[in-house]
């Protein structure tokens, strides 16, 4: 008897997709213990037109249809994985470049018994690119691909196409509370996360039929940000943003000191408009798992805005003094300065401005469990050691 399948497809306006892939997965799959999962975050009629089709298809189709989009296309897989009737589970997209021809060779090849994940590989022997269409379309997924490999070399040490949104997965061998998905490369996410045996079998990359691709520019800033978020967890990303604040801030102030500004007023006016800078990248892109618990983000905007400000009021009289006293630059004292405040400003951002709003738990006696700012610290630290990455 062959084993049950949930093919989990996410969407975003495929609406004229949708008939020919039911048409020839319900061809591939036929005689199997199959269904397919349409998770769709569209803003045209494609759920509409997965109920019609699915009113005739020769086997069961569903559609969860969702307004929140949160995660992305690799969030809309992590709720099919949840919702699957099965635990074996096939992700394919629903714009046709992944055959769905292919699903019996997935199937076949994780019967055999050695793999928790089967990857449709576009690289591998017999695996075909052409679907990707522009030689720079190439070049950047295999710059990515390599990228990838390089950050996980361990991890990934099987996989010759760990972006590939066409791939089979065991769902019992997954911590799905553990994924954290962001863009639409969710096989990634779940390698980096999860110890998991891997198998390939080669996959001709199709061409797109109808729709628009959604890889985009901000999909690609998406990927980097999520890649540094799996690879080194929280602090890295903080530390890029910070990065790039300190780029803008020295920045601005040589903008300035060259336009016959003081170089105090303008360290000021530089280190205002980088807080504001890095708080809204913060946001988005570093403490966006911690908001929902979080007080609101007035509070955490105020709060996070008062801290850097002490902190520059005390940064830019000792990067004064290092100017008088040690006579170098402006750029370079302020630079050194910014260092030193990193682990502060990731520590109390961590501790403080991102904290849980809820009331801390007593004790037995009724009295708040001890709880040192020390002890705080240390939690801190240690937990962004043991954030995801290479294990």
């Amino acid at each position: 008897m062959s084993t049950a399948v949930t093919v989990i497809v996410p969407t975003y306006n495929e609406r004229d997709n949708v008939a020919e892939l039911v048409a020839r997965a319900a061809l591939a799959l036929s005689g199997r213990d199959a269904e397919i999962l349409f998770v769709d975050d569209s803003t045209d009629d494609t759920a509409l037109e997965v109920a019609r089709v699915a009113a005739d298809a020769p086997l069961p189709v569903r559609v969860i249809h969702r307004d929140d989009n949160e995660g992305g296309l690799g969030g809309a897989v992590v709720v099919g994985l949840r919702a699957a009737a099965s635990d074996v589970c096939i992700v394919m997209d629903g714009d046709l470049q992944h055959p769905p021809e292919l699903l019996p060779a997935l199937l076949d090849k994780h019967a055999a018994g050695d793999a928790d994940v089967v990857a449709a590989s576009r690289y591998v022997g017999g695996g075909d690119t052409s679907g990707l269409g522009t030689a720079v379309r190439f070049g950047v997924s295999r710059a990515a691909t390599w990228l990838t490999k390089a950050m996980f070399p361990m991890r990934l040490s099987r996989s010759t196409d760990p972006m590939t949104g066409f791939f089979l997965v065991d769902r019992a061998r997954l911590d799905l509370d553990a994924l954290q998905p962001q863009g639409f490369k969710i096989l990634l996410e779940i390698l980096a996360r999860t110890d998991l045996r891997i198998a390939e079998v080669p996959m001709e990359f199709g061409e797109r039929r109808h729709g628009t691709s959604k890889a985009s520019l901000r999909q690609g800033a998406t990927f980097i940000a999520h890649l540094a978020r799996l690879r080194f967890g929280k602090m890295s990303l903080f530390a890029l943003i910070g990065v790039i604040g300190a780029v803008a801030n020295l920045g601005i102030m040589w903008l300035l000191t060259t336009a016959g500004v003081h170089y105090l007023p303008a360290a000021i006016i530089g280190a205002e408009v980088t807080i504001i800078g890095n708080f809204l990248l913060q946001e988005r892109f570093v403490f966006a798992d911690m908001r929902t618990g979080a007080r609101g983000v007035g509070i955490r905007f105020f709060t996070s805005f008062a801290f850097n400000n002490v902190e520059a009021a005390l940064r830019i009289p000792v990067m004064a003094l290092m100017v008088q006293s040690w006579h170098i630059s402006s750029v370079l004292a302020t630079g050194l300065s910014l260092i030193v405040a990193f682990f502060a400003r990731f520590l109390f951002h961590s501790l403080v401005v991102y904290a849980p709003s809820r009331r801390r738990r007593t004790d037995a006696d009724g009295e708040p469990p001890v709880d040192t700012a020390a002890l705080r610290v240390i939690r801190a630290i240690d937990a962004e050691a043991m954030r995801p990455g290479e294990l």
